[in-house]
């Protein structure tokens, strides 16, 4: 573990929002949400702090938004103008490192140890990235500064909008056992009940736990947070990562033999994995379902579309036919999940065109 590394996870505020906020002023202080007509289906893409305020976020279905904040100003927004200010940002970015991450069209890392102008501050450097961002394209971000990309990450959640949080190697495991364990990355709602059950509601209680029972209760996520409360997380920042897939996944709270149910979930699922891919700049051709029955067999099937989509309709479509062709009605089952593989840029279409 080098903890001499020093990271920054820059994360934009509400995005989407803000850049429609900074382009139409009569949206600023106003609950905005972007994800299109509420009358229709759709999910939120992301939405204003002040849309937040009354329970909305990103994914939540556009009908459920509308009933939380009817007074809310619903915009279907535009990803092509979103990954241009996106590009904008990062060449800020690359002015201090080569070594830049994109995790999203909104937040990235950047590994800053040895940086292009000499600064041997990590914190300075998010300083001046920060005040470039305002002032260049008038936008603001937060910033988490930390020696590995795991505390950088959840230090950028710190202090939201405009924020920054410092967590220096010293500080970084009485920084992490204070922590709900809601808060740490890659602990979504099933794996935080289990923790729960387990009577595990901080990193100071989950670090009490030994290797083994964590891994015995949570197999690889139990290794995976075991390292990480101690700090040990030693991922590097690739500036050539690239996602291969985009899914969802769901535990249901009792085994279920209700197939509208299962096709529900499936759709809510399409919803969000549109907006997952729209928010990467991607589209997929393959879609695979999940399917784990209550005596725990998984199954997995996959479909290859005709062409490249990021349509929720046409994922939905051929998770629809997946679990026609799959489930029996036979046995109850605990897990689905609906992924889409195969992923390519959306604007391979228009390079092909101008190549052409």
């Amino acid at each position: 573990m080098d903890k001499t590394r020093k990271i920054i996870h820059i994360d934009m505020d509400a995005f989407f929002a803000s850049v429609e906020e900074r382009d139409h002023p009569e949206y600023r202080g106003k609950a905005l949400i972007i994800g299109g007509d509420p009358n229709k289906r759709g999910v939120v893409s992301t939405c204003s702090y002040e849309a937040r305020k009354f329970g909305v976020h990103s994914a939540m279905p556009t009908k459920q938004a509308y009933k939380l904040c009817p007074h809310g100003i619903f915009v279907h927004g535009n990803m092509e103008h979103y990954r241009e200010v996106s590009m904008q940002i990062r060449e800020i970015f690359y002015r201090y490192t080569d070594l830049v991450e994109p995790m999203s069209l909104d937040e990235a890392y950047l590994d800053v140890t040895e940086n292009k102008r000499g600064i041997k501050s990590a914190m300075k450097v998010a300083m001046e990235i920060q005040y470039a961002i305002y002032h260049e394209i008038g936008l603001t971000a937060s910033a988490g500064v930390s020696y590995n990309k795991f505390i950088a990450k959840i230090a950028s959640d710190f202090k939201k909008p405009a924020g920054m949080t410092v967590v220096l190697p010293e500080e970084a495991e009485a920084f992490l056992e204070r922590l709900p364990v809601t808060k740490f990355h890659g602990v979504g709602k099933v794996t935080a009940e289990k923790l729960h059950r387990l009577g595990i509601e901080t990193g100071a209680d989950l670090k009490a736990w030994s290797e083994w029972d964590l891994i015995r209760e949570l197999n690889k996520q139990g290794y995976r947070l075991y390292r990480a409360v101690r700090g040990l997380s030693d991922s590097k920042v690739n500036p050539h990562r690239e996602r291969k897939s985009v899914g969802r996944e769901t535990t249901f709270a009792n085994n279920i033999f209700d197939e509208r149910l299962m096709q529900d979930t499936l759709f809510l699922f399409a919803q969000k994995i549109e907006a997952s891919l729209e928010k990467i700049g991607k589209q997929g051709k393959t879609v695979v379902l999940k399917l784990r029955y209550s005596d725990f067999n998984t199954v997995t099937r996959r479909l290859s579309l005709m062409e490249y989509t990021k349509d929720a309709q046409i994922i939905f479509q051929a998770g629809l036919s997946l679990l026609n062709d799959v489930y029996s009605g036979e046995d109850s089952v605990r897990l689905v999940g609906l992924t889409v593989t195969n992923l390519r840029p959306l604007q391979f279409e228009n390079l092909k065109l101008e190549g052409f």
